[in-house]
């Protein structure tokens, strides 16, 4: 993906960082206790995380399917079982509930 700058009608193609490859982005201000700050700052400093808000977006996605997901069993819960879905969520069952 490129942008095209310049002025007086020049037209220069110039590459658009990566992170806009996904979508725009918005920068907020956080306030996190020290202990998590430290962790956060461990993950990025041991390689496992490339930065700081890596590691937040990591968890609040989630968090995301994780809410997603709690709805979508009461939705169920409350339709009654679904001969079809029974095997789906026995599979489910038996998997590792760390998302990432």
């Amino acid at each position: 993906m490129t942008a095209v700058r310049g002025g007086s009608g020049c037209r220069a193609s110039v590459p658009l960082p990566k992170r806009y490859h996904i979508g725009m982005t918005k920068q907020i201000a956080v306030r996190l206790s020290d202990e998590l700050v430290e962790f956060v700052d461990e993950l990025v400093e041991s390689g496992t995380e490339r930065s700081r808000a890596a590691v937040v977006s990591r968890a609040l996605e989630r968090e995301r399917r994780r809410a997603i997901a709690a709805r979508d069993a009461e939705i169920l819960a409350r339709t009654g079982s679904d001969s079809e879905l029974r095997g789906l969520a026995e599979h489910a069952s038996g998997l590792s509930s760390d998302l990432a």
